[in-house]
């Protein structure tokens, strides 16, 4: 029995830090960002551009030009990440700079919060 627990200590403390999700810090409360209000003016201005992710040109066949698409991107684990600049996605916006940390924080949230439109 001892043999046993120390194997299953380990296996759990490698999936619980593997686990853990970065963006899933980020506070919420009283932000509540909607696709038409807040999160199309940041996709048609960094994402949805000609030669990115336009519907004419979706780069990587990813399309940020209108809710339903932007919402079915936001569910991959990477859309955030690369937004974030974070490890294990492509850094986007490619060629510019970071979103601002208040586009990215309605961003967060507008997922956190099921992507409403």
């Amino acid at each position: 029995m001892a043999k046993l627990v120390l194997p299953l200590i380990f296996i759990l403390f490698i999936l619980t830090s593997c686990s853990k999700n970065e963006s899933s810090t980020v506070d919420c409360s009283g932000v509540n960002p909607t696709y038409t209000a807040d999160i199309a003016a940041i996709m048609n201005s960094s994402c949805a551009l000609s030669g990115c992710h336009s519907a004419i040109f979706p780069a990587s066949g990813v399309n940020l030009s209108n809710y339903s698409n932007t919402k079915a991107a936001s569910q991959n684990s990477k859309f955030l990440k690369s937004i974030k600049h974070e490890s294990g996605a492509k850094p986007m916006p490619q060629g510019s700079a970071k979103l601002s940390d208040a586009s990215i924080r309605l961003i967060e949230c507008w997922i956190k919060n099921g992507a409403p439109e």
